[in-house]
């Protein structure tokens, strides 16, 4: 059914423990954060509105207020997040699936930057990166499930199109297995790299995109049931703020849930993806044929 060893997978999260802590410092804090902003907006909110007669909807607003500020700062900083924490991640995934030695605590994670930083200088040059590398994937998506639809089958092309939106959802992990390409071969051009990589995950098409879909599936039932654990301690610690804010508590742990889907589940997965990928292209070179495929699919690609 997948082309994986699960247990190579926990493996290697073990081995990068220190990176995986790290994860959960961040992303935990990001939910946290929003906890904090929603309940002292709410605060404020209830107090200036509270010589009206509607401290409630002012407690609703301050909430609102909060969480956009910190939606705001999350978005800026995402390319340090993928910057500093995934990419690292990454890197050390690679190095544990080479044999590699790894440092442990904080060592890891400096070696890790340093890593990254000698693949891509500059946050902004992985950044594009990455953003081209999902618009292309998306690409190859449509590509495929375009030929489906051509099939005279009642129903193939509604079916298509929902497989195809399920494989673009799992691009949010897929992306880092071309970026971990570019650590493995140790590339001093990261695009023309990327372009490889790319060509030898179209070659391989299939069973990648299998094992990617099973392990998103796997991931987004498990989030299902970590949010439907902490909906309730989340609804008492909401419950403590002003006004209405109490009924942000599905939001708030929907946030939760995905903090640690981020946190775990997602490197997890690379590290599942990661084995498929490296095995499927071993002894492989990119393909001309594919290359102009993409070329003429994309212009990301080209």
């Amino acid at each position: 059914m997948w082309d994986f060893k699960m247990g190579q997978a926990l493996g290697a999260m073990m081995k990068t423990a220190p990176f995986v802590i790290f994860r959960m410092v961040i992303y935990v804090g990001v939910a946290l954060a929003y906890v904090l902003a929603v309940g002292v907006g709410a605060g404020i909110g209830y107090g200036l509105f509270s010589i009206g007669d509607s401290p409630g909807a002012g407690a609703f607003w301050g909430g609102l207020f909060g969480f956009g500020v910190v939606s705001a700062a999350l978005f800026w900083a995402r390319e340090y997040l993928l910057y500093l924490v995934k990419a690292g991640h990454v890197a050390v995934l690679v190095e544990h699936f080479d044999g590699k030695a790894l440092p442990g605590g904080r060592g890891q994670i400096e070696h890790a930057h340093a890593v990254v930083k000698e693949r891509f200088v500059e946050t902004s040059v992985l950044f594009g990166v990455d953003r081209l590398i999902k618009g292309i994937l998306r690409a190859l998506n449509r590509m495929v499930m375009s030929v489906a639809t051509l099939l005279p089958i009642p129903g193939l092309r509604e079916l298509a199109g929902f497989v195809n939106k399920i494989l673009n959802v799992s691009l949010t992990y897929t992306d880092e297995i071309i970026l971990a390409y570019n650590i493995r071969t140790r590339s001093e051009n990261p695009w023309a790299s990327s372009k490889d990589a790319l060509i030898l995950y179209a070659q391989n098409y299939k069973v990648i995109a299998k094992n990617a879909v099973f392990l998103l599936l796997f991931m987004y039932a498990v989030s299902l049931l970590i949010f439907l654990l902490i909906l309730a301690p989340v609804g008492a610690l909401m419950a403590l703020f002003p006004g209405s804010v109490g009924g942000w508590s599905f939001l708030i742990a929907l946030i939760f849930a995905w903090a640690l889907k981020t946190a775990l589940l997602e490197p997890l997965a690379i590290a599942a993806l990661m084995q498929v990928y490296f095995k499927a292209i071993a002894g492989q070179q990119p393909n001309p044929e594919w290359d102009e495929k993409l070329t003429a699919a994309s212009d990301k690609f080209r």
